[in-house]
């Protein structure tokens, strides 16, 4: 499978998931069976256009109070569903292939977009050590990921994503300002008017 550099630390995997998409599919509608999509409210009180739920240890979650990680599911106050073992097993085989070894995500942030959803440039910084990578797969309708600089300002690469494709940065990339597009109306055949994000990270 071709992979792309993008900047020092950061590589794009085309087609990476491809021979996975399927199971990835029943997994997520297994995990939000428990653990329903939700649009959370930022500490602005804005409300996010992504829905957004987790699985794993931890699970990434936003309110007024903050951005944070929690080992329950604030709307049921369950713990978050399991990490499934082939999803562990892809973010491990991802990061490696894009020269990080031994990653160990704890947590798996899936974020569901559908048409005109878009996330604003950030930094992925609630986590407690940098030193590990994040993992992002994108499955369903293709997007555009924008891949910024260290400030919020700097240019930013517009990089075309379709079902299967895996991007993995860290390093010298690990705090660079990314985000989406809004998403483009369309269909995919297994996940409909969407695009399904998994971002592996190792929070604690």
């Amino acid at each position: 499978m071709p992979s792309e550099p993008i900047t020092p630390g950061a590589m794009l995997l085309r087609g990476f998931v491809l021979p996975l998409g399927s199971a990835f599919a029943e997994a997520i509608d297994t995990i939000a069976g428990a653990a329903p999509f939700r649009h959370m409210t930022t500490p602005g009180g804005f409300t996010m256009s992504v829905a957004m739920t987790n699985c794993g240890p931890l699970g990434w979650v936003s309110d007024r109070t903050g951005y944070r990680y929690e080992p329950c599911d604030p709307v049921s106050g369950r713990p978050w569903p399991e990490m499934p073992a082939g999803f562990l097993a892809l973010a491990r085989a991802a990061a490696a292939e894009a020269g990080f070894a031994d990653f160990d995500p704890d947590a798996c942030l899936i974020n569901r977009y559908q048409p005109g959803a878009k996330m604003s440039l950030h930094q992925d910084k609630d986590e407690r050590d940098f030193s590990q990578p994040i993992v992002s797969v994108s499955l369903g309708l293709p997007a555009v990921f924008l891949f910024g600089g260290e400030t919020r300002k700097d240019p930013t690469l517009r990089l075309p994503l379709e079902h299967g494709d895996v991007v993995v940065f860290g390093g010298a990339a690990r705090l660079r300002y990314h985000g989406v597009m809004p998403l483009k109306p369309g269909q995919h055949p297994r996940l409909g008017a969407c695009r399904i994000n998994l971002t592996f990270r190792r929070a604690c």
